[in-house]
């Protein structure tokens, strides 16, 4: 049987990966139960013909495109181990520059937070670890996804989260929060990179939207209004080249102190604005 070197080796035939090494890597600590310094420690060790029979076949899956969090059955976001599956968006690192804008914007007082369209309850659970004494409710329209992150918040023990299903605002009722956040579907229906990388295996109702990409953010922008306290907070995620389009959107919906923050690449990512007169 290869040893871990070897089988690191074989990254050069991840040819469309971005870090074909790294994918390996998090795929031998997944198989073995070991960690990533352990492999460094010992790269001679040898797999046994399960492990190597087992190893073969994530290494064919990751070849034809399967991402690997849906391998492992699971991605950190945050620090926190949460679960994924098909059901939902694997959570990626630029959707961390939204956690950190709410952490940053909100005093660390009691508040209400919704999370629209959680998925895995990434967001929801981030900011829940941050912040024990905000009571954040996390909604998404298809029941596989709540109950995935409905999954993750009890694996992780967050009691002032709540996880049900509604689509966007409709099983909301009367409630009103101060805060609201989402990363909702915001890529063109006609663009190219659907058809490339992880996305070719992620549900489309969470990746696309009409108006190029945008009739989501103008749904939740308009009709977060009657669900905001007076001052409150709607932060949204959307394409790096849709700024300047949801900025003028937030505007003209009435939004004040709108501004957008950028991702990891300095890119445009995150955009804010508050609905009424805020008092800090």
């Amino acid at each position: 049987m290869a040893t871990v070197k070897e089988n690191l080796l074989r990254a050069t035939a991840l040819t469309e990966s971005d870090s074909p090494r790294l994918d390996l890597e998090v795929l031998l600590c997944h198989l073995l139960g070991k960690s990533r310094a352990w492999l460094y420690t010992w790269p001679e060790h040898p797999l046994d013909e399960a492990q190597q029979s087992s190893f073969d076949r994530l290494v064919e899956r990751r070849i034809a495109g399967e991402p690997v969090a849906h391998l492992t059955g699971s991605r950190e976001f945050w620090s926190l181990p949460l679960k994924v599956n098909r059901a939902t968006l694997i959570p990626r690192p630029d959707t961390e520059v939204l956690v950190e804008a709410v952490l940053a914007t909100c005093p660390q007082v009691a508040a209400s937070l919704l999370d629209l369209g959680t998925g895995t309850g990434a967001i929801a659970l981030a900011l829940a670890s941050e912040r024990k004494q905000w009571q954040i409710t996390a909604v998404d329209t298809m029941p596989a996804a709540v109950a995935l992150a409905e999954e993750n918040r009890q694996l992780l023990g967050f009691e002032n989260v709540q996880v049900f299903r509604s689509d966007w605002f409709s099983a909301l009722g009367g409630h009103t929060f101060d805060v609201i956040v989402s990363n909702p579907p915001y890529i063109d229906t006609k663009d190219p990179h659907l058809r490339e990388g992880d996305v070719r295996f992620e549900p489309l109702t969470a990746l696309v939207a009409e108006e190029q990409g945008l009739a989501d953010i103008r749904k939740i922008a308009t009709d977060a209004r009657r669900f905001l306290t007076e001052g409150g907070l709607l932060a949204v995620e959307h394409g790096w080249d849709q700024g300047k389009a949801v900025r003028k959107m937030f505007t003209d919906s009435g939004y004040t102190s709108v501004e957008t923050r950028r991702d990891y690449a300095g890119r445009e990512r995150i955009t804010l604005g508050r609905y009424g007169h805020f008092c800090a």
